[in-house]
């Protein structure tokens, strides 16, 4: 026997939290009753549990890792016909991305049905570092690099400290290119970040999510999480500094 909305999020509907906003608001029913206890348990096996009338099944988890080319979305439909990330994926699985990458930044995303483990990644109570690769317009001094490990402050906040280092610079282009690596999914973020110092980013790819990278990869390829890989990335979600 487990919590109702555990057995929700582990059917791949959506997330555990977000499951116990579907029980609160009565739209879940247990072999017919209308549940709205949220200490409601329930055997996934025998139990038929229906969310907005639609029955749920227990499905096998999938973890995948896509290798996101410039130029997609990073959902799951889109209404103007722009290319998907789950173009990219077997049609026979049903997966969502876990978070996002803006159309124009490349790399390492996640797919899965399993709405626990995707909050376990996106959710800032939890801890995952995210690195990335940023070509940037301009050559930024040691301060700047310095005022990135101390966080800057955007319309949404102060950021996080994050690490950053110069990895290569370009003085006929003027433009350098720099590693950072943060540990919070803001919309557009590490843009934000850089536009903030006065550095428009040119080119932004993510080469790092956790322990999991898209080496020996090429754009728009993909391949399945080893076991040891989705515990690793659990291990770091729950790993404070």
């Amino acid at each position: 026997m487990e919590r109702l909305q555990k057995a929700i999020a582990q059917a791949g509907i959506t997330s555990r939290r977000k499951a116990e906003n579907l029980i609160s608001d009565g739209r879940v029913y247990v072999n017919g009753n209308q549940i709205t206890d949220l200490g409601t348990k329930v055997d996934p096996d025998k139990d038929e549990i229906k969310v907005d009338g639609v029955r749920i099944n227990k499905e096998e988890k999938v973890y995948l890792l896509l290798y996101k080319p410039v130029g997609v979305i990073s959902a799951v439909t889109d209404d103007r016909g722009r290319k998907t990330v789950t173009d990219h994926v077997p049609n026979d699985v049903r997966v969502f991305p876990v978070g996002r990458l803006d159309y124009d930044t490349s790399g390492v995303l996640l797919l899965t049905n399993d709405g626990e483990f995707a909050n376990m990644m996106m959710h800032p109570s939890y801890h995952v570092s995210k690195t990335y690769i940023a070509k940037i317009n301009g050559i930024p001094a040691q301060e700047a690099l310095e005022k990135l490990a101390a966080g800057i402050d955007l319309a949404d906040g102060m950021t996080a400290p994050a690490t950053a280092s110069l990895k290569k610079k370009d003085y006929g282009e003027k433009t350098a290119v720099i590693e950072i690596t943060i540990h919070e999914g803001r919309n557009r973020q590490v843009r934000r970040m850089f536009d903030a110092l006065g550095y428009s980013v040119l080119e932004l790819k993510r080469i790092h999510l956790g322990p999991v990278d898209v080496k020996g990869m090429n754009a728009g390829e993909w391949r399945e999480l080893e076991q040891q890989e989705v515990d690793a990335l659990r291990n770091q979600a729950l790993t404070k500094d």
